[in-house]
């Protein structure tokens, strides 16, 4: 998919970078320039737009997670389809700054047991809120769960949620394709089939990686991967870290049991047994707790309350100081006088005559003055402060006293509002004569400047653009891109579109052409590393799914084109992708129950007709073993 920054989505979310691209979607940082708020907005990639099938899910999505209100849930703010601009449809999230639990394993695994109730309780009763509504999450990993910069936790990315709320369930299929296959429970794997018992699943896998640093199961392939989770049981964590609690190693293990019923139930009974356990291994959790989820106080944070503490002692410090310097000066002084004094320096008394003459003087001198002063301002008017009045306000007050006023010229500032007076002349507690007139200086609110487009020119045309609208040209590199040939302006920083005050610095970014770059083969690899892979590379992929008797489901069968040495970065692949065999053997239910028989049939993508009345299968047409298209009708008849 193509890069979007700097796109006005919707008139209103303007893209500044991206934070995260997958199989399906990018999500971009963005700026909600009608709210004035940081915003993370996900948009679909354009091959899947088309998508019906895709669009719905896509929707859902906002729909599932709107429906949830919790601390820990990323909340969903706004869903459309972008208009007037690049085609788009879009989910507007909550942004949370900060990193994943996938970097945090990465880099502290094995966690200790503080830590690993600190991080999981928060998205245990996220999920737990979820469950509560009947909205499952069907893609809890590691990824989608963020740790904010001051600490909080959050549960992201309910793409695959389905319920009551949003409707019927995915097929085993899509599931495979597009669920993360590590985390992926039996029941999905083998039928398509989830629900809150398949999320605890899931955060068993999520835990086993907190306690252990990996995964459990290892694969070249998602269908290997895939294979082990149905047919193996997942290890114990203690046979790999012996130092865990039994406790917690019973907990994993129960929460990632093959069957659903032997799990926990929902998220609500997972997180009851954590508390519990958490009490039991240190009892002052017993304590009344609010659970806030609020950051810890971090050693950086406490070191700058120092640093503001010691500053401040030290500024009462030396006005203590400057204060005790002024008192203590006199006394210097008069000590140093008289040691010059006592070395030889005569002091002589003025007369008192003299005295009396330079009192008159300066009375004389005084009078002079104050009469000069009022011949010169008798009959003129004081103009009082006006700053910040409206020029409406103004002018009456002005007329109050018997003064004008007009409009001496408008200005740009940055602290005045528009509309308001700067200043005036003669400014405030200046002299006027009657019925004179006062100038306004108004203010023409903040000047901000529009970037503009000047993607697809040369350089020097560029600058000169930029610097007739009074800015200044800053670093000028290059890069590569698929918006300007080589040799042309491929962007600007700041964007285009941005407002920016005068003088600011702007960037110019030098089209290199296309990014070239090797195209790997994916043929007989999983549809959905290739499609991951290949969309982090920055191709834009097309996927299309088809019928193989030979390749495994969720496959590659071909792909186009198929490898390139170098390739222009942002070209399409085609990617072809198993939907495994169109024919299926009508499988034997003689003998068994209607509801097993209807299981057993409909798990292989028939339909199904029942006739006649009884509690056994007597007969099947077409006949077991028969060779019939997915999705054909099978009649059974009970006796």
């Amino acid at each position: 998919m193509a890069d979007l920054t700097g796109e006005l989505i919707d008139n209103r979310y303007l893209l500044q970078r991206i934070l995260a691209a997958g199989g399906m979607a990018t999500i971009y940082a963005a700026l909600d320039t009608r709210l004035d708020r940081l915003v993370a907005v996900k948009i679909m990639h354009p091959h899947l737009a088309n998508d019906e099938a895709f669009v719905s899910r896509f929707i859902k999505e906002a729909k599932a997670t709107a429906a949830l209100s919790h601390p820990n849930i990323v909340s969903i703010q706004d869903q459309g389809w972008n208009e007037g601009g690049a085609p788009a449809v879009f989910i507007v999230m909550e942004l949370v700054e900060g990193s994943t639990l996938r970097d945090l394993i990465n880099e502290q695994a094995p966690l200790s047991i503080e830590n690993l109730f600190r991080y999981l309780n928060p998205v245990v009763s996220a999920l737990s809120a979820a469950h509560q509504i009947g909205i499952i999450h069907r893609d809890i990993k590691p990824e989608n769960i963020l740790i904010a910069k001051d600490g909080r936790i959050k549960v992201a990315d309910f793409g695959l949620a389905a319920g009551a709320v949003i409707g019927q369930t995915l097929t085993a299929e899509s599931s495979v394709v597009l669920g993360s296959v590590s985390y992926l429970s039996p029941e999905q794997v083998q039928r398509g089939i989830a629900d809150a018992r398949s999320d605890i699943y899931a955060l068993g896998i999520v835990i086993f990686e907190m306690l252990t640093g990996k995964k459990p199961y290892d694969g070249q392939t998602p269908i290997q991967i895939a294979y082990k989770h149905v047919n193996e049981r997942i290890p114990n964590v203690r046979e790999i870290n012996p130092s865990i609690p039994v406790e917690i190693a019973e907990i994993v293990f129960a929460a990632t049991a093959p069957n659903p019923d032997d799990r926990p139930k929902d998220a609500q009974a997972l997180l009851s047994r954590l508390r519990d356990l958490e009490v039991s291994i240190d009892p002052r959790r017993g304590q009344l707790s609010l659970e806030l989820d609020l950051p810890p106080i971090t050693s950086s944070v406490l070191k700058k309350a120092n640093k503001r503490g010691k500053v401040r002692v030290a500024s009462a410090f030396e006005g203590i100081k400057e204060k005790t310097t002024q008192i203590i000066a006199p006394k210097n002084l008069g000590q140093q006088l008289k040691g010059e004094n006592s070395v030889g320096i005569k002091t002589r008394k003025t007369s008192r005559r003299v005295k009396r003459n330079r009192i008159i003087a300066l009375v004389i001198l005084g009078a002079l003055v104050f009469g000069a002063y009022s011949i010169l301002t008798a009959g003129r008017i004081t103009v009082p402060s006006l700053a910040g009045m409206t020029q409406k306000e103004a002018t009456q007050t002005l007329a109050d006293i018997g003064l004008m006023a007009e409009i001496g010229e408008e200005v740009f500032s940055e602290d005045i509002p528009t509309g308001k007076i700067i200043s005036s002349d003669p400014a405030g507690g200046g002299k006027i004569t009657q019925a004179g007139t006062v100038k306004l200086i108004i203010s023409k609110g903040k000047e901000r400047i529009l970037i503009p487009n000047l993607i697809g020119k040369t350089p020097d045309v560029a600058s000169q653009e930029l610097a007739a609208l009074g800015m200044k040209i800053g670093d000028i590199s290059e890069i590569f891109s698929d918006q300007a040939e080589k040799g042309f302006v491929a962007n600007l920083d700041p964007k285009v579109g941005s407002e920016v005050k005068r003088n600011s610095l702007v960037n110019i970014f030098v089209s290199k052409g296309m990014e070239q770059v090797a195209l790997l083969s994916y043929v007989g690899k999983g549809g959905e590393q290739a499609l991951s892979e290949l969309t982090e590379a920055g191709f834009d992929v097309a996927p299309a799914y088809k019928f193989s008797d030979t390749i495994l489901p969720g496959l590659v069968i071909s792909q186009a084109p198929e490898s390139s040495a170098s390739i222009s970065k942002g070209s399409k692949v085609v990617l072809n992708i198993s939907k495994g065999s169109e024919f299926i053997f009508v499988p034997n239910v003689i003998s068994k129950t209607t509801n097993q028989a209807t299981l057993d049939l409909e798990n292989q993508g028939l339909k199904v007709v029942v006739k006649g009345k009884g509690s056994k299968v007597v007969s099947i047409s077409p006949k077991q073993g028969t060779k019939v298209k997915a999705g054909s009708t099978v009649t059974i008849s009970l006796g």
